[in-house]
């Protein structure tokens, strides 16, 4: 059985929208982010950087990172594209995802990742949020004309739902993404995402 290690409003948000709906049992581990429980030492063995998600396969081995996770879960239960120029094309992305928006998000969060000089924090924040907003209308666009990323539901749709609400939480205008937004909406009609955004208390 695979074990899912979460944060409430994380990144780890996808992965558990993806167990939801395979209907396939797992073990939700929720951890208090805000109370460190990810730097405890049982879970830095799992993790070593302390962060989530973290997955436990089914033999107890881990592993992290969502470039791994979310195309292992997608093809385990069968929302990954099969034929290989789709798979590119998911995985590239999943890359722009992981490698260009979620780091954006950590660099207005975080400030404190990437320098020392607490003057400069700001200047940062300002940039990181100014490109965030870029890469919102990039997904944006990526969503025109379309209902999912992928020709159908994939574990795509639930990594971008991360981060809507990201942007949506720090009160950014979100009424110009209308390809998003109703993307959005979309995944609010799921009855596997209705059940993660309860149980993680995400407002949207």
């Amino acid at each position: 059985m695979l074990t899912l290690f979460y944060g409430p409003g994380a990144c780890s948000m996808a992965p558990h929208i993806v167990l939801e709906e395979s209907g396939e049992k797992y073990a939700p581990k929720k951890l208090d982010l805000a109370k460190g429980e990810q730097r405890t030492p049982e879970y830095l063995k799992i993790h070593p950087l302390g962060r989530v998600p973290a997955l436990l396969l089914d033999d107890g081995s881990p592993l992290t990172e969502n470039t791994a996770i979310l195309p292992y879960l997608g093809k385990r239960f069968g929302l990954w594209p099969a034929d290989p120029v789709k798979e590119a094309r998911a995985l590239s992305v999943i890359g722009f995802f992981a490698a260009t928006v979620h780091p954006a998000n950590g660099h207005i969060g975080r400030a404190e990742r990437y320098t020392d000089d607490k003057t400069a924090f700001p200047g940062i924040q300002a940039k990181a949020k100014s490109s965030y907003r870029e890469y919102m209308k990039r997904i944006d666009a990526l969503y025109a004309g379309r209902e999912w990323l992928a020709d159908s539901y994939s574990v795509l749709d639930p990594y971008a739902f991360v981060f809507y609400f990201w942007h949506a939480r720090r009160g950014e205008p979100v009424a110009e993404l209308k390809h998003y937004t109703a993307a959005r909406d979309r995944m609010l009609e799921r009855p596997a995402v209705q059940r993660v955004v309860a149980d993680e208390n995400v407002k949207l």
